[in-house]
């Protein structure tokens, strides 16, 4: 094999992902690097390749690992630094480059790093083109230019400032109300990427900013995914400083979760929900999302008669469902808003701009907003579990939970509409768990289903 992958390396349609020193090491890291590389160029996509990363502390000796595998095979490099991961997408798309590298390990703790890689056009790879690269790692050699044949390195420190730019100026967004109305934001950008980018936006968008982790060193204070019960510090900044609504990023910059000015920890659930409502008041049209995300999508969309389209999770499967569907607003439930005006990837400094328009439209504190909304309960666990009997496991949860719409395009999806609860069975993509995550009016009820399912998936191991 060229490039031999560790057993506990996880590797998925996300990347490549691993603990530092462990299984991602700067020699991996370089093999693959040059691999994707010499892989594109035999696509024909061209030799032109962008990089970026978050603030780990890993990230600087991984981008330089990186950027010497890539010009080992005669690609090109461009240097963006420590950027949002959609900021990075962006600049790929807007380049024309053959594809790009993001060093990030997204939500992952601190101990974490992995490799993304971007195709041309600006979003991740899809299934298929990922699964051909890594077929590619099992060539006999990795194709190394000549000595006189080596790409080249440039640096570009403006792509922070291209995207904010972009974001300004999109349709959805009125940015002369924004400013007069000025918002009172408490914002928590982990010590990640987010400290470069999400202060300059809130200030340009007039909002007094009140905030916690600017320093962009990696060195994560809390577990670093936005999810509701990591947000403490958040709250109390929100409620201590009278604050309209708290924003809080991840270290790539690319999910948001909220916090109502009661200091109320809303999660991630909404964002793409209240997001999508700005869209669909200006553009009725088609939302799509995974198959994990809240029902509450479903009840935005509604009333305003739009259709919601459910794909695999994933940031591409959702993408590519949106080219399909011609989508007018997308994302995830784990706080990825993709708005196809700017581009197809989740994008969080776009989903607090959305965030601040729906506040504007609705004009009212986000926790009366939100309860104007059907109310759920989702609920989320993670299990160890061995995958070569996952789909005995699914078996045994079908018969058992009898009466739903199945749909099995994700691990398993069982629905109960007029119930209006749900339960959804999947292995990770970037752990080496299952999830299990269900959804409920009322959180007995989720709670419920999550027992029943984990006691079908007891009996199998």
């Amino acid at each position: 094999m060229s490039v031999p992958l560790p057993a506990d390396l996880m590797v998925s349609v996300s990347g490549f992902r691993g603990r530092v020193g462990s299984a991602l090491t700067p020699e991996l890291v370089a093999a693959l690097a040059a691999a994707y590389g010499a892989f594109l160029q035999a696509d024909g996509a061209g030799n032109r390749v962008l990089l970026g990363r978050d603030s780990r502390t890993s990230g600087r000796m991984f981008a330089q690992s990186a950027i010497a595998g890539l010009q080992s095979v005669g690609s090109d490099v461009v240097d963006l630094g420590i950027v949002p991961t959609p900021t990075l997408m962006l600049a790929v798309e807007d380049a024309g480059a053959a594809g790009g590298i993001g060093v990030t390990a997204s939500h992952n703790p601190a101990e974490w790093n992995a490799l993304k890689f971007a195709a041309g056009d600006g979003s991740f790879l899809d299934p298929a083109r990922m699964a051909r690269f890594q077929a590619s790692l099992e060539d006999a050699a990795i194709p190394r230019a000549s000595w006189d044949a080596l790409g080249s390195l440039e640096h570009d420190e403006g792509a922070i400032a291209r995207h904010l730019e972009r974001i300004l100026a999109l349709s959805v967004l009125d940015v002369t109300g924004l400013r007069k109305r000025r918002f009172k934001v408490a914002l928590d950008c982990v010590r990640g990427a987010g400290g470069l980018m999400m202060p300059e936006l809130l200030d340009r968008l007039g909002c007094e900013v009140i905030a916690t982790g600017l320093e962009v060193d990696g060195r994560f204070p809390r577990d670093p995914e936005p999810t509701a019960a990591n947000l403490g510090e958040l709250r109390e900044l929100v409620f201590r400083s009278g604050a309209d609504v708290g924003f809080a990023v991840d270290p790539d910059v690319d999910r948001l979760s909220l916090v109502a000015g009661d200091g109320e920890a809303l999660g991630e659930d909404f964002t793409l929900a209240l997001a999508s409502a700005v869209v669909l008041r200006r553009t009725p049209g088609v939302v799509v999302t995974n198959l994990s995300t809240s029902r509450i999508v479903e009840d935005v969309a509604a009333a305003f008669r739009s259709p919601v389209v459910r794909a695999p999770v994933g940031e591409i499967n959702v993408s590519d469902r949106m080219r399909v569907e011609e989508a007018v607003v997308g994302g995830e439930g784990n706080g990825g808003v993709i708005l196809p005006e700017l581009h197809l990837t989740r994008d969080a400094p776009v989903g607090a701009a959305l965030i601040l328009q729906y506040l504007l439209d609705e004009a009212v504190p986000l926790r009366e907003a939100v309860a104007r909304l059907p109310s759920y309960t989702i609920v989320k666990e993670k299990l160890a579990f061995p995958r070569e009997v996952i789909g005995e496991a699914y078996r045994r949860i079908e018969e058992e939970m009898d009466g739903a719409d199945v749909n099995r395009d994700d691990g398993l999806r069982l629905a109960w509409p007029d119930e209006r609860e749900w339960l959804h069975v999947r292995p990770s993509g970037t752990e080496p768990i299952v999830r299990l995550i269900a959804e409920a009016p009322e959180e007995d009820r989720a709670r419920l289903l999550l027992q029943r399912a984990g006691a079908c998936m007891a009996t199998v191991r």
